[in-house]
């Protein structure tokens, strides 16, 4: 501390250099710490413009059936083809989802009601998005889902990731939807990922609303990835103006320093 604490005029040159080797490894370190962060938001971005694509790709796509959309582990790629599937609706277990909002920003919920498949497998079924009502507390009553036999067309998700507090069922409800927590929760081996229904044969009761695709924007990744780069230039041109600072400084003390000395005789 006492070394960057010296005045500029009359602090060594030796001790100078050491004051500027340490403020440019500083700014080195938090250079690449800003460009790691301005890549990152790109990467960011590469992501989101996949997921746009993919989007669009499976919206114009044929409608898949159960076992070709959910035969494996459903990724990124598989999120948001249209798939149709049929079976019963298991409405003793079904499950509220937490802090959700609409293409509005409206604050909601979601309802889950597992389905046994006529295949036998058993598949969680997202059947629509509610807003929360004006009390602010979640229901204790779920809308009941089809009786019999049910046809569900909708889009193929795959599992949202979280801590085990977030995917893990309590009390009839849920913060992320995970089928492989699901199903521990139901004692039913679950087909991975999950089907966000767009229409249900015969129609549901209630008002839930089809949760849709995300907007098809490209969010504020790439100005933010701007402003890391910028930061980092910044950073550099900080530690210049500083040198040159200090050099002036120095400069200005030797000259006093010359001008204070008495004339020789």
């Amino acid at each position: 501390m006492k070394l960057l604490d010296a005045p500029m005029g009359t602090a060594p040159r030796g001790r100078m250099w050491l004051r500027w080797l340490a403020l440019a490894a500083f700014v080195v370190g938090l250079s690449v710490a800003f460009v790691h962060l301005g890549f990152w938001q790109l990467d960011r971005l590469d992501q989101r413009r996949a997921v746009n694509q993919a989007v669009i790709d499976h919206e114009n796509s044929a409608v898949l059936d159960f076992s070709d959309a959910f035969g494996g582990t459903i990724t990124d790629a598989q999120a948001w083809q249209r798939a149709q599937v049929r079976g019963t609706f298991d409405a003793s277990h079904q499950l509220l989802v937490r802090y959700r909002s609409d293409v509005n920003g409206a604050s909601g919920y979601e309802v889950l009601t597992p389905l046994r498949t006529t295949s036998g497998q058993w598949l969680v079924v997202d059947r629509g998005f509610a807003p929360r009502p004006s009390n602010g507390q979640y229901p204790t009553v779920l809308p009941e889902p089809p009786g019999g036999e049910v046809t569900v067309v909708g889009y193929v998700r795959r599992d949202e990731v979280g801590d085990a507090d977030a995917v893990t069922p309590i009390s009839g409800s849920v913060r992320l939807i995970n089928s492989a927590a699901i199903g521990g929760w139901l004692g039913q081996p679950v087909v991975n990922g999950f089907l966000s229904a767009t229409e249900i044969t015969p129609p549901q009761a209630g008002d839930l609303v089809p949760v849709q695709p995300p907007a098809l924007t490209e969010g504020n990744h790439f100005s933010y990835a701007l402003q890391w780069f910028a930061f980092a230039g910044l950073a550099g041109i900080g530690l210049v103006v500083l040198i040159r600072s200090d050099v002036r400084a120095l400069k200005r003390g030797r000259r006093a320093g010359r001008d204070a000395e008495p004339e020789r005789s």
